[in-house]
């Protein structure tokens, strides 16, 4: 039993030790196992021998074996003697720096960093991951110039500090402008340090340092692509490349580097052109395209080569801008009327004539302000004092041919080519335009009704034509009516030409107007009475005569059908006998007066009835037919009438 209880006791320490096995070799061995992915970071506590027991002023890692933050680290595998009463190991992960990534540095120990600088310059270390080899060479606390680019180190993280960052990467068209923030000062009387060498787009920046080169603006830029630079120790600005179009040219202005000789000559006494790379205007300007200007130590202007049109008009401007704030001329005459006008210029730089026109003016805008601007103004302004208003626009045309000379002459004075010199709008003042537009309206329209007139003369000529055409046979007749009537009727040409005169009259009286109308009236009037007054007089003869002459013919019918009847009343007596043709006579007429010649009561003493009842007949009818009775008295008296002379005639 106790040798069954002994060897349980000996399985349970030997799984004790397997499983404690670290702790035991640990503490026995002083073994320690750094894994694959880390690296150990030792601290010695104490120090059981030897001088060097303590760090020196102002370290705190340890190089020598001083008790501390040890320099020296551990690498994955198996080491001995690190006991852990006298040495803690910590286990750190490796150092890894992403693809498109940098670390920066910053060293917690090391020399002082010289005053004036910022940055600890480069040392020997192994990308910083000998930390003794660091220190012993001379390596510098604070941030470090170096950086560790993408990668697994075994950094030792007591005495490093890493600080992971992007790449700078600089896009297509554009350009990085450089500010280093350490190195040299920069020299007097210049604003960007000196151009160097040898720094690799200042992603070595301790070559920069070691030559020289100075802190602050630098004249050199990066172009297009990806770059390892140090933040702490570069400060990157991206701009757009300057574009130079075609029909324009550069002129390069710098502001930095050594004052060169000025190219104009003598006679050119506006400034200074120099060569290239020397500070002030270049002599040469940079042709179209795009090119990687540092804008704060150079300017470009641009200067158009091809015609340029500046407009003079509030209304209207050209795309390049150059005539915003040109404006309508006002000008005033001689006769005291203000008025605008709208002027165009054409002007033209020669590319080799661009820098001196920057020289003397700094830009196209100066100019087009102290040159041009003034001189047109001027000019057109003393060329209307001298005009009235009327006269200038009539003479248009020479003011602009006059203008083109005095502006050319005065533009070559500044190496710019006057190309044309165009007036356009001319607005005069309302109240004179208006007057004028009346006056061409009313002689306009004179001329529109003189036109009108003529037509009309024109369509009455031809329509008289025509009803003379239509006519002509009526002419023809009326014409051999008028000869006819001029051999009958001389009092009817008489008064055709009495007419004819007094329409000659009219005629005459319509030209002198509503007077002589009057007159005229008046006078037809009293031809026409007297006219009427001789009518009537013809008239009343005529009738009188007619009268006397048909009473006289009457009287002669009369007599002679009385002559004529006597006549045949006599022959017929010679006849018949006075008797017989007395009985005819009275038989004649009783039939035409159809008188009944048997008598309806007979009165009669020799045929049977007595007087009395010839009168009682006769009382008898008067009382039936009245009528009757007075017919036969009239019968009666007709025969005792028509005999009575008859008897005288035949027996006188």
């Amino acid at each position: 039993m106790e040798a069954l209880i002994s060897n349980y006791w000996w399985v349970l320490v030997a799984l004790l030790c397997i499983v404690l096995y670290k702790y035991i070799l640990r503490f026995l061995f002083g073994m320690v196992i750094v894994p694959e992915d880390r690296i150990g970071l030792i601290t010695k506590k104490f120090v059981l021998f030897g001088s060097d027991r303590e760090l020196p002023d102002g370290r705190i890692i340890a190089v020598k074996g001083e008790a501390g933050f040890q320099g020296k680290t551990l690498a994955p595998g198996l080491y001995f003697g690190m006991w852990f009463w006298q040495y803690s190991v910590t286990m750190e992960q490796f150092t890894i720096i992403p693809e498109g990534k940098i670390g920066l540095i910053m060293a917690k120990d090391g020399s002082e960093i010289p005053t004036g600088n910022i940055l600890g310059q480069r040392v020997e270390s192994d990308n910083f991951q000998d930390a003794v080899k660091f220190l012993d060479n001379g390596g510098q606390r604070g941030r470090q110039t170096s950086y560790i680019t993408s990668g697994s180190y075994r950094i030792n993280t007591m005495l490093f500090q890493v600080s992971v960052t992007d790449m700078i990467r600089i896009q297509e068209s554009m350009v990085g402008i450089v500010t280093t923030l350490d190195g040299l000062p920069i020299e007097a009387n210049q604003i960007a340090g000196k151009l160097v060498d040898g720094h690799n787009n200042f992603q070595d920046f301790d070559a920069f340092i070691k030559q020289g080169g100075n802190r602050g603006l630098q004249p050199q830029v990066i172009l297009a692509g990806s770059y390892n630079l140090n933040p702490w120790a570069i400060q990157l600005e991206e701009i757009p490349m300057t574009e130079i179009a075609i029909g324009y040219v550069g002129v390069v202005i710098s502001f930095i580097g050594t004052d060169g000789n000025d190219l104009t000559g003598a006679d050119f006494k506006h400034g200074n052109i120099v060569g290239k790379g020397s500070k002030g205007v270049w002599l040469e300007p940079l042709g179209p395209g795009k090119y990687p200007i540092n804008k704060y130590i150079m300017k470009v202007e641009l200067v158009p080569t091809t015609n340029l049109v500046l407009n003079w008009a509030s209304a209207r401007s050209e795309a390049h801008n150059l005539d915003k704030n040109l404006s309508t001329i006002t000008v005033r005459s001689k006769d005291g009327f203000p008025f605008n006008l709208d002027v165009a210029q054409i002007i033209h730089v020669p590319t080799t004539e661009a820098p001196k026109v920057i020289a003397r003016f700094g830009n196209m805008v100066n100019l087009v302000s102290q040159v041009l601007e003034p001189t047109i103004g001027n000019y057109f302004r003393n060329s209307a004092q001298g005009s009235d208003v009327i006269a200038f626009l009539s003479t248009r045309k020479e003011r602009q041919e006059s203008a083109k000379e005095h502006i050319r002459k005065v533009l070559d004075e500044y190496n710019v080519n006057a190309v044309d010199t165009l007036i356009g709008d001319i607005v005069p003042p309302e109240s004179l335009m208006k007057t004028l537009t009346d006056r061409k309206i009313a002689e306009e329209q004179k001329v529109t009704y003189e036109t009108q007139k003529q037509a009309q003369e024109t369509r009455q000529g031809m329509e008289k034509e025509t009803a003379i055409a239509d006519m002509q046979k009526d002419i023809v007749k009326a014409q051999q009516s008028v000869e006819i009537a001029e051999r009958t009727a001389s009092a009817t040409v008489k008064k055709s030409e009495g007419d004819a005169a007094g329409v000659k009259l009219a005629v005459g009286a319509e030209a002198e107007a509503t007077k002589m109308r009057a007159h005229a009236e008046a006078e037809a009037t009293k031809a026409r009475a007297q006219a009427d007054s001789e009518a009537i007089k013809l008239r009343a003869s005529a009738e009188a005569e007619q009268i006397s002459l048909t009473g006289s013919a009457e009287a002669g019918k009369i007599l002679a059908v009385g002559k004529s009847t006597a006549e045949a009343y006599e022959l017929a007596v010679k006849a018949l006998g006075g008797e017989n043709f007395t009985r005819y006579k009275i038989t004649e007429e009783l039939s035409k007066g159809n008188v009944k010649l048997i008598p309806d009561v007979l009165i009669g003493g020799n045929h049977g009835g007595s007087a009395m009842d010839g009168l009682l007949g006769l009382k008898l009818m008067e009382l039936m037919d009245p009528q009757a009775r007075k017919e036969v008295v009239a019968v009666a008296e007709i025969v005792e009438t028509k005999a009575k002379p008859k008897k005288d005639n035949i027996n006188p």
